[in-house]
């Protein structure tokens, strides 16, 4: 039996209640399903499974259910006459693609999906609501995913490395080749589909010499094994590609998209893909992106090179999805004129309208990296002729590696609710990527995952709720951050009181938390270069990547205004550009991104900028301090191996909480010459 860490949120544990366990055993003494796929398969084995964790019991299996007798039949919307059933007509027609419906009638539970993987996803949700107390004899839930693409983008090496991995080594390569044994990828396949994951990449965006060649007729077979083991699971595999593909493994001179061999040469490729992967998705591409090769070397633009990978894709119904990430990492510090921060909006938003009908733009939250605090990156809805997808980051790279706890719903659902006025009010970015804003073909979301070969999946064992809560989020972003953590929490601890709203505190304030003693009033990159862990606050700020603060003996931040900065707030839409750009209204969260300001600035918190250094700081490394105090509080109440992995990495941040505390303090303090009001510590 799989361990508890590793198990994560789809443990089964017995239910001990004895009507509970009879009532759902009546329902599962048979499982009926009237079409057969290997997804649906997949489906009626996790039922098996339960049943025998939770249950003790052996379903029958059938293939279709008997009026008189307890079952609980699977199938799709229209491979049977459901009607006789006592299944209303009209909710069949709200039933498409990948949602699901289950009711109750009587002694009979119906999962009935739009698709296959709509079956999939009724049964992972069933059990979610099983686990989390639901009576099932009374269940009535039809559900659609609000976006068509839900994406994992693994950074994963050939050499068994992962780029911004903090909890071990890949699942799927080893020594440049992929893994013989893929167990550990099919127990993964199994988590994604269990939050309704439906895409993913499985190398890194930066591709390298190794992973060029999967491309190839000689490295396509071993990539199809890992196509065919997410297949069981309703996801489907892309590639990260090199745009150099056509000189590094083709033989040819040029990798320029407007050559006529060059897009010859991706279009015999793509029909290789496809021969091997007949479902495969398509391409992700980093190009013209830190030094990434792309279109740029020979004066053609994102567009062309996009387009000309979609052309060889479009015949086999595969997308390209092309990164926005794309800057100036040779920045001369010496130059204020450019901003990073207005990069991606500057290369693309005049290009909307060029692109082909299947590529997708993939953005990230935010203008700059993946900051603890950034504003929503201006691009969403700058392109209404553009497929348009949003790029979150799962893995931790500026928000503790794992280390320390950071759930970060809540700031995902912050950036899927900022309202962008695109397009009038209500022109949320979650109505962008999910393409019901100007109505695009294809829409989603992406994220970096954060797992590796740690026993527990991800470094932290509370790091999975950041996992979980991904997939829960982008099927439903109507739920709370609360009630996601909420769920998770019942499914991985259980339903004590005492665990439940101890751990629910601890995630819900981890990000309030991590941000106060980290980067103050969203100035970000206050990290050690390179490895982005712990306090470095000049780490970054005399270097080529465009990532400064400014901060010398008067004050602090960026002017990005229109008048005195960089210009950035008037990417964008009213009335948020005029918002930012006034530093009377800009949010204080997000003031020093976009201006810069003496220290005795006063909040609207009433605080000064640099009372509110010191206070942030010093509050900041209390309150991790508390947190681990907090989980010793539950000590008995969770299973040794998790109870003592969670304490160790709460013990590591709390220590780690007070070095930021300190560098930090000591760095504005012998900036600004001020003292701290209070008297409290502060290193000179």
């Amino acid at each position: 039996m799989k361990c508890k860490q590793y198990a994560a949120w789809l443990q089964y544990d017995r239910i001990e209640e004895e009507p509970i366990r009879a009532l759902q055993a009546e329902f599962f003494s048979s499982i009926a399903a009237s079409y057969e796929s290997e997804v649906v398969a997949a489906a009626v084995k996790e039922l098996c499974v339960y049943a025998k964790a939770a249950l003790g019991t052996a379903p029958n299996r059938t293939a279709f259910a008997k009026q008189d007798r307890p079952c609980i039949f699977l199938g799709l919307k229209n491979d049977t006459d459901w009607n006789a059933y006592g299944i209303a007509a009209e909710k069949l027609l709200q039933l498409a693609g990948e949602g699901f419906l289950l009711e109750t009638i009587g002694r009979q539970l119906y999962i009935i999906g739009g698709s296959d993987r709509g079956v999939l996803y009724g049964v992972f949700h069933l059990l979610r609501l099983l686990q989390t107390g639901s009576d099932i004899a009374a269940l009535q839930v039809l559900e659609q995913p609000a976006n068509s693409l839900r994406l994992m983008n693994q950074w994963d090496n050939a050499d068994g490395t992962i780029e911004r991995g903090y909890a071990g080594r890949s699942i799927f390569y080893e020594n440049n080749e992929i893994k013989a044994d893929l167990a550990r990828v099919r127990d993964y396949a199994r988590l994604l589909a269990s939050v309704g994951i439906n895409g993913i990449s499985v190398n890194n965006v930066n591709v390298h010499q190794v992973e060029t060649s999967f491309i190839t007729s000689e490295g396509l077979p071993a990539v199809a094994r890992i196509a065919d083991v997410f297949r069981e699971y309703g996801i489907r595999l892309l590639l990260s590609v090199n745009f150099a593909s056509p000189i590094e493994v083709g033989g040819l001179s040029t990798a320029d998209p407007l050559d006529v061999q060059v897009k010859e040469w991706w279009r015999k490729t793509a029909a290789e893909i496809y021969r091997h992967i007949p479902d495969f998705l398509g391409f992700l591409v980093k190009a013209d992106s830190e030094h990434r090769p792309g279109p740029f070397t020979y004066g053609r633009d994102h567009a062309d090179g996009a387009n000309m990978l979609g052309e060889a894709l479009e015949p086999f119904g595969g997308l390209v999805i092309w990164r926005c990430f794309v800057y100036n990492c040779m920045q001369d510090w010496r130059d204020r004129s450019t901003d990073r921060a207005k990069a991606a909006y500057d290369h693309f938003q005049p290009l909307d309208g060029r692109f082909h009908a299947n590529v997708i733009l993939q953005i990230k939250n935010g203008p700059m990296d993946f900051q603890v605090r950034e504003p929503v990156s201006p691009l969403f809805g700058a392109m209404p002729l553009t497929n348009q997808s949003m790029e979150f980051q799962i893995t931790q790279e500026y928000t503790g590696q794992q280390k320390h706890l950071c759930y970060l719903v809540p700031q995902w659902k912050q950036v899927l609710e900022f309202d962008t006025h695109v397009n009038g009010p209500g022109s949320t970015v979650k109505r962008i990527v999910d393409g019901s804003l100007f109505g695009r073909p294809y829409s989603g979301i992406a994220a970096v995952s954060n797992i590796g070969d740690d026993e527990n999946w991800t470094g932290h064992t509370l790091a999975q709720a950041n996992l979980y809560g991904y997939g829960r989020l982008i099927w439903k972003p109507e739920l709370s951050a609360e009630d996601i953590a909420g769920e998770w929490i019942r499914l991985t601890f259980g339903h004590d009181p005492a665990v439940v709203s101890t751990v629910s505190e601890l995630l819900m304030n981890s990000w309030p938390i991590y941000e106060s003693y980290t980067a103050p009033l969203g100035v970000g990159w206050m990290v050690a270069p390179n490895h982005h862990y712990g306090p470095d606050v000049d780490g970054y700020e005399y270097s080529r990547w465009g990532t400064y603060h400014f901060a010398d003996r008067d004050g602090i931040g960026v002017d990005r205004t229109v008048e005195t900065g960089t210009g950035y707030t008037a990417q964008y839409a009213e009335p948020n550009a005029a918002m930012y750009n006034d530093i009377r209204r800009c949010p204080d969260e997000l003031l020093l991104f976009f201006h810069h300001v003496p220290y005795s600035h006063r909040l609207h918190s009433g605080e000064t900028v640099i009372e509110h250094i010191y206070n942030t700081r010093f509050q900041g490394a209390e309150r991790a301090e508390k947190m681990k105090e907090q989980w010793q509080s539950l000590e008995g109440k969770i299973d040794s191996a998790r109870y003592e992995q969670v304490l160790g990495r709460l013990t590591e941040q709390a220590v780690h909480a007070k070095h930021w505390r300190d560098v930090i303090n000591t760095y504005f303090y012998r900036k600004s010459g001020v003292s701290d009001a209070l008297g409290r510590l502060i290193y000179t």
